[in-house]
């Protein structure tokens, strides 16, 4: 079911502490850490603790949840002390998605170029 814990899910696995990640901000909904294959200098994940596929879904079910996705992934990049950064999230596989837990990917620490990640 939309919304709870899947057990074959690696995001609600770090959410749950099950699985180790470093994590740089953590709300009552949501947890940001590092992308363990980053693809800029800062690449930080954002996630809510609720599951949802993906981010059309997140906001369909939980709005103020993926609104707060937003909020938290722009105190990330005041954190780290970025000021340009680009924000994606990816929806289905063939964009692609390889984790299907609703995030929003926080890049930056170098211009970026157009077609990046």
């Amino acid at each position: 079911m939309s919304g709870e814990p899947q057990a074959d899910c690696l995001f609600c696995k770090i959410v749950a502490g099950e699985i180790p990640a470093t994590v740089v901000r953590k709300t009552e909904r949501t947890l940001a850490f590092r992308d363990i294959h980053p693809q800029a200098p800062t690449h930080i994940l954002v996630i809510p603790h609720v599951h949802y596929p993906n981010a059309a879904a997140l906001a369909a079910a939980e709005p103020l949840i993926a609104a707060e996705l937003l909020t938290e992934a722009a105190a990330v990049a005041a954190d780290e002390g970025i000021d340009a950064y680009r924000l994606i999230f990816n929806t289905g596989a063939g964009a692609g998605q390889t984790i299907f837990h609703a995030h929003v990917h926080v890049l930056g620490g170098k211009p970026l170029r157009e077609g990046m990640v």
